[in-house]
């Protein structure tokens, strides 16, 4: 027996049924998924002064994504900033298939409730096509790292990126995942 991520399987089991009476899906192939989930950190000028706060990026996107992460060059020259192109400036991860479904799980249920002051995560980040990007100030609420070797606080954005049509159904399908929104009534 193979093993199905948690999130996974209560998408296939719930979410799907549930998405297709609240919009009258014709098919299941109409109702929205989660594609991939994309983390960015921009290492700012730290990294373009000391190469190790790159290498280090590299190592604590990877302990928090689980995949291998990658360096983000820039991609022209600005002299107010002594960048150069080509120079590493931040550090990315792209997941897919149970690697997202596992981070997602990890996100919702032990990352986002160690954000310090939290209220709800606000849902004015999508973008119009259904995709939704917000940003954590701390790289710390994270389980996975050590806060004693951290040298700086680094915060990151996370882009969910569906297949659905609108904002409102992405909305649901976040929802649906567990995603904790504020109330709108609030």
């Amino acid at each position: 027996m193979s093993y199905t991520p948690r999130l996974k399987q209560k998408y296939k089991e719930d979410i799907i049924s549930a998405l297709t009476k609240e919009y009258n899906y014709k098919t299941v192939m109409q109702v929205p998924r989660l594609l991939k989930i994309s983390l960015n950190q921009g290492l700012g000028k730290t990294a373009i002064t000391d190469k190790k706060v790159i290498d280090q990026g590299i190592e604590e996107m990877t302990t928090i994504a689980g995949q291998k992460a990658v360096a983000t060059k820039s991609k022209k020259d600005i002299s107010n900033f002594k960048l150069r192109k080509g120079m590493p400036v931040g550090v990315r991860v792209t997941l897919r298939g149970d690697k997202m479904y596992e981070f997602l799980d990890r996100l919702i249920s032990a990352s986002i409730p160690r954000i310090r002051d939290f209220r709800g995560i606000s849902d004015k980040g999508f973008d119009g096509r259904g995709n939704y990007t917000f940003g954590i100030t701390e790289q710390i609420i994270f389980p996975e790292i050590d806060i004693d070797k951290i040298n700086h606080i680094q915060g990151m954005d996370i882009t969910f990126v569906t297949t659905a049509d609108t904002d409102k159904e992405a909305l649901s399908l976040l929802k649906a995942f567990g995603f904790p929104f504020k109330n709108q009534n609030s």
